[in-house]
Formats: structure tokens, C-alpha cells, sequence
């Protein structure tokens, strides 16, 4: 389970997050949605301290850690509970596709090449890249490599997957195949947060739905509740703007 506590974080006198609570429980599959500058993708990345926050509490199963005074073995700790899939992909651009995935486990979980590279094939094969195995980033579509960000985070075997919006750098013939990943492990269980534009996936894919403006989250709740009959007036309003052709119960 990954519970957030009154997080918090300020940049200068700028208060992006305005203490945030929030529950996910194990294999449970959360959307955030919200307008550009609502605080989605910083709070992503306090998750596992990418961001310090100013104030709060992570905990993510018996990990539990008070950001205002981490030690560093905790951010170590936490960093490792968690994997993030970025927007630009972030792939080393002198390493293959499998040496990409390879990378993590060989430095930071010290697992034997041989292992790790079997390990990089199998993720590789999952997310449909068996055949790109030896490719540069180079010589892989945005989509692609977007697959090898989603093999590379698969292959730290986190407790909690990140994802800051893994479609907007992409040309809109390649969402699909990076989306149909994403739901195919979703149905494996693993737990994913998942900042994301795409309205429709947020409604197939997720458990449940958040909703964050201004640093803080207005309103939370199963799909096909929040999107049929929001409670807020500012969810409504953000939702005919991104599905116009949504029909509300009110």
C-alpha cells in the first residue's frame, strides 16, 4: 500500500503541492487528471524524490519516511520501491534497447549480466520488442522507446509504477501501442499511478480517478462516477473541456 500524507512543496514561495492525501492500495491502478500546472507530474516525482517535498509523509509498505528530515538511506530506500516511466523516455542514447532495460538491475540491484540480460529479453519480448533487442534509441520510433522506459521500469520489480504522462511526446499514431502495454499490465496486478491526458484510457484502465487544480486534489472516485456525475463544479468543468461529448448525470 502507498499512502501520502499532507504532502507538500514549495518552490520559492510558490506552493505547488498544498498538502495532499492520498491512498493506493496494492494493485490498484490510479489515474490523476488536471489541468497544465495543477502540481500531477511533481507530485509523481516526491513520490520517489526526484522532488524533495517540503513537508508530509511517504509511505509505501512498511517504509515509512517524514520528508521534512530524511535520512539518505530512506530516500534509498524509497527510491528503490518505486520505478518512473518519463515523458521523454530518458533512455541512455549509447546503449541499446537491452542494455537499457540491463542497466538498473546491473547497477543498482547488482544482479550478474548474464541474469540481467536474460531478464532484459523476457520484458523486452513482453512489451512487444524482441526483435529490437540490439537497437539504439536512435533507430527506435517514440513509441519504442517508450516500450523499452516501460521494460526498464518492469524490470526493477518496484512495488509501485510511475507513469508522467507516457503518450503526450508521441505522435498520435504511436499512443496505441505504448497504451495497450500499459493495460496489459495493469491486469497483472501491478500497482501503477499514471498522470495522463487520455480521457478515455484513464476510464478503461483505472480503479480509481483523482482529480488535482491548484496544488490540491477536488475530487476522487471510481471512473465511471467521476466521469458520469462529478460532485465538483471544477471537475465538471475541466471534463467538458477534455470529453465534450461526455454525457453528466446531475
Amino acid at each position: 500500500m502507498i499512502r501520502l500524507t499532507q504532502i507538500r512543496k514549495s518552490f520559492g514561495r510558490n506552493e505547488v503541492l498544498k498538502g495532499i492525501d492520498l491512498t493506493v492500495r496494492k494493485g490498484e491502478v490510479v489515474a490523476i487528471l488536471g489541468p497544465s500546472g495543477s502540481g500531477k507530474t511533481t507530485l509523481l516525482r516526491c513520490i520517489n524524490y526526484l522532488e524533495r517535498p517540503s513537508d508530509g509523509e511517504i509511505e509505501i509498505g512498511e517504509l515509512r519516511v517524514k520528508c521534512k528530515h530524511p535520512s539518505k538511506q530512506e530516500i534509498h530506500r524509497l527510491r528503490g520501491k518505486s520505478a518512473m516511466v518519463f515523458q521523454q523516455y530518458n533512455l541512455f542514447k549509447h546503449k541499446t534497447a537491452a542494455e537499457n532495460v540491463m542497466e538498473g538491475l546491473v547497477v543498482v540491484q547488482k544482479v550478474p549480466k548474464e541474469e540481467a540480460r536474460k531478464r532484459s529479453v523476457e520484458l523486452l519480448e513482453k512489451v512487444g520488442l524482441g526483435a529490437k533487442l540490439d537497437a539504439y534509441p536512435s533507430q527506435l520510433s517514440g513509441g519504442q522507446q517508450q516500450r523499452v522506459g516501460i521494460a526498464r521500469a518492469l524490470a526493477l520489480n518496484p512495488e509501485v509504477i510511475l507513469f508522467d504522462e507516457p503518450t503526450s511526446a508521441l505522435d498520435p499514431e504511436l499512443v496505441g501501442e505504448v497504451l495497450a502495454v500499459i493495460r496489459k499490465i495493469a491486469k497483472e496486478g501491478i500497482t501503477m499511478i499514471i498522470v495522463t491526458h487520455e480521457m478515455n484510457f484513464a476510464q478503461e484502465v483505472a480503479n480509481r480517478v483523482v482529480f488535482m487544480d491548484q496544488g490540491a486534489v477536488v475530487e476522487e472516485g471510481a471512473p465511471n462516477e467521476l466521469f458520469r456525475s462529478p460532485k465538483e463544479e471544477r471537475t465538471r468543468q475541466f471534463l467538458q473541456r477534455m470529453t465534450p461529448e461526455a454525457v453528466y448525470s446531475i
